[in-house]
């Protein structure tokens, strides 16, 4: 009962209320995190990207999740964006490196 609450709380709000929640959320970030976990704590995101590093003796990939908030129609504030970088543990096991938002 209690989480049908919270679903139906959540759909009342504006757009712009739960962006701003998921954007505090990103303080909450660290190294290590599993994509499961930052998934959990800022939902999903808008692009990812994968790339291949081929500077050492074997392959690195490296996944890059990127957030946008803010600057919908209409709206006076400014679009912000935060770049989540994880780095590739081995065979599909993928932990946070670095976070960034690029443009501050």
């Amino acid at each position: 009962m209690r989480l049908a609450a919270l679903i139906l709380a959540a759909g009342l709000l504006p757009a712009g209320a739960l962006a701003q929640s998921a954007e505090r959320n990103a303080v909450e970030l660290r190294q290590g995190m599993t994509p499961e976990e930052v998934q959990k704590l800022l939902g999903k995101p808008r692009r990812t990207a994968l790339r291949a590093d081929y500077a050492g003796a074997a392959p690195q990939g490296m996944l890059q999740w990127t957030y946008t908030w803010g600057g919908g129609a209409g709206s006076s504030s400014s679009e912000r964006t935060l770049q989540v970088d994880f780095a590739g543990k081995g065979a599909g096991q993928w932990t946070v490196n670095s976070w960034a938002w690029p443009g501050l």
